[in-house]
């Protein structure tokens, strides 16, 4: 890596030292698809990158279902990551009635696909349509046309668009999908897919070439939770040992992780957290496209975490020193985040009751009551009466989730603040909620006289979420703070999660810190008592004045050891609440199905801060 591009990379974790003020939490969605998107287009998703930064900043949109989408509160940042396979091939082929294939009778049949049922089957179809007959110049144009979008709705100061797109390569559908994120408006000429390669190290390097002329990028991966054990399997691609070399090279590209987005939650799964009570939380259980159980080993944030301090401890370097955010991964355009309101994340395929599989299909030849279907265009309706079905829809949507969102602490909300708040990994994520958290460590000796938070000294000298520690005598003195969304529900416990190696073992303990309703935290299990908070599932309300607006606590590590590598991070729950498909069965007049957990504790999660006798340096 030369000087030139080792600067650039580095400008990030200065900039905000120098800039000076205070970091505010700052809130977005990071992954986001449009019509130029080949699987969006044929879910019916015919906004533009203009109408996605629109809805952002609190226009309406209108859904392919023909429901207008809008948010009370519009977001900070946001960034339109469409595929860069077939990227806009198919739009363009629809949207210009003189583009040469419209003269190809098999790409005329798929792009007049007006039904739902009539687009599933071209989508099929498309897969099979020879490639070479796509335009080079169709994905360039669309390329722009994010390019620019991007540029015309960047508000310094009110509202931030990243510049990116998707890397989706698929082999044997294991999920390794990453968005990558520019600093700047430059991008390169197009962006690289899985025609060019199925191996992120390509990726990365690809990456690393273009930074070398000022193209200043990230990539993010998400879904490991599809990944059946392939995203932190411990290995290159082609199975070889990992070595400096590697982890050098993940981490210059991959800071952050998508924790929580649509297709489920990626922190941890019950199977590897034995003692974590709450360790299912929206947890989809399968690879993608089907029902073959996704392997929880190397699928998971928390393993991997476990498992880089092992090669910290074995090799001096860490290849999963990564922080957390969440984001949507909607191909609507558009994603509100709230349970009440889901829609599901694929356009018209899963926009009804129904077809989330929360509420019973009607025996064959029975009519759908409307109030089990929600908002229908007549096409819809009329599909739905030809092609009835029995039972509930067995599909892994049922598993969606309507999360989230991606946090970052910034002194201001402008591209590069947002982008090294992402390159240092002072980032949280949302499960949906506007949930504000914080998370930083001081080495302070064990007496009265030790800094408190907001203490000068403590803003000086703490390390932020995202950072490394070294602690060689006490334990550090952590500060942890959430603050609840302010039209969300209220909080219900903070808790602290500790990883640590220790003889060549992995081990894994959860503190609450902190209590609402004003229980104390028990000295020997370290768990807040019950507060009471319900949810009535006739009607999704929940008990009244319990949890707490905000939790903080400065806390200790109560079984430290200095000669132990480990890492922390926060999560903050909230009271239990109805998740969408309980809401949608309220709707229908239906019970909510038994096989789905009808509540759920919306949370948010700090990234890491990783502690040890002396600073980590492999990054």
């Amino acid at each position: 890596m030369t000087g030139r591009a080792l600067s650039l990379m580095l400008a990030c974790c200065v900039a905000a030292a120098a800039h000076g003020g205070e970091k505010q939490p700052w809130f977005g969605d990071l992954h986001v698809h449009t019509r130029y998107s080949y699987d969006a287009f044929f879910f019916g998703t015919f906004a533009s990158p203009d109408d996605a930064y629109g809805f952002a900043k609190g226009e309406p949109l209108t859904h392919p279902a023909g429901v207008t989408l809008q948010l009370d509160t519009p977001l900070d940042f946001y960034a339109v990551t469409d595929h860069a396979y077939f990227l806009g091939m198919w739009w363009a082929i629809k949207a210009d009635p003189n583009h040469p294939l419209r003269a190809d009778p098999e790409a005329l049949a798929i792009i007049a696909a007006e039904t739902r049922d009539e687009r599933g089957a071209a989508f099929r179809k498309a897969f099979r349509f020879p490639k070479e007959k796509f335009r080079r110049a169709d994905g360039q144009s669309a390329w722009q046309d994010i390019q620019a979008a991007a540029q015309r709705h960047y508000e310094p100061g009110r509202f931030t668009t990243l510049i990116g797109f998707e890397f989706t390569p698929e082999p044997n559908m294991d999920g390794l999908h990453r968005n990558v994120l520019y600093r700047g408006r430059r991008a390169p000429p197009l962006p690289i897919s899985r025609s060019d390669t199925l191996n992120p190290e390509d990726l990365w390097r690809w990456m690393d070439r273009y930074r070398e002329e000022g193209m200043e990028a990230l990539a993010i991966p998400h879904n490991m939770n599809l990944s059946n054990g392939r995203m932190f399997e411990g290995a290159y691609f082609d199975g070889s040992p990992l070595d400096a070399a590697y982890a050098a090279l993940r981490m210059r590209n991959e800071p952050v992780v998508e924790i929580t987005q649509i297709k489920g939650t990626s922190d941890t799964h019950p199977f590897l957290s034995l003692n974590d009570e709450w360790a299912e939380f929206e947890i989809l259980p399968f690879k993608l496209g089907g029902f073959n159980r996704s392997q929880p080993q190397g699928s998971y944030v928390r393993d991997a975490l476990l498992n880089g301090l092992l090669f910290q401890e074995r090799l001096g370097v860490n290849p999963y020193h990564f922080g957390f955010i969440g984001s949507s991964d909607t191909h609507n355009g558009a994603e509100r985040n709230d349970e009440s309101t889901f829609i599901g994340k694929v356009g018209d395929f899963n926009s009804d009751a129904v077809d989330r599989g929360s509420v019973p299909v009607p025996a064959a030849g029975e009519p759908v009551p409307p109030e089990q279907l929600g908002e229908l265009t007549p096409a819809q309706a009329e599909s739905r009466a030809r092609n009835p079905r029995h039972g509930h829809l067995e599909t892994a949507r049922r598993y969606h989730s309507a999360s989230g969102l991606a946090g970052v602490w910034a002194v201001e909300n402008t591209r590069e603040e947002v982008f090294d708040a992402l390159r240092r990994k002072e980032t949280f994520a949302t499960s949906g909620p506007r949930i504000a958290v914080r998370f930083s460590a001081l080495a302070a000796p064990l007496d009265a006289d030790a800094p408190s938070p907001g203490t000068a000294t403590w803003k000086q000298e703490a390390v932020p979420q995202g950072g490394d520690l070294a602690a060689a005598g006490a334990s550090p003195r952590f500060f942890a703070s959430a603050l609840a969304a302010p039209t969300g529900g209220k909080l219900q416990r903070l808790q602290v999660i500790k990883g640590w190696v220790a003889d060549g073992q992995r081990f894994e303990k959860v503190f609450d810190v902190a209590c609402s309703d004003g229980g104390p935290v028990h000295p020997v299990t370290h768990r807040c008592p019950a507060n009471g908070a319900g949810v009535d599932l006739s009607n999704c309300r929940v008990t009244p004045n319990k949890g707490a607006s905000q939790l903080q606590a400065v806390w200790r590590d109560p079984e430290f050891n200095p000669a132990q590598l480990a890492f922390y991070y926060v999560r903050a729950l909230e009271n239990p609440t109805c998740r969408w498909s309980t809401w949608d069965a309220m709707r229908a007049g239906v019970p909510p199905r038994p096989d789905l957990d009808a509540t759920i504790q919306e949370r948010a999660w700090s990234s890491p801060i990783w502690v040890s006798g002396e600073r980590v340096s492999a990054r």
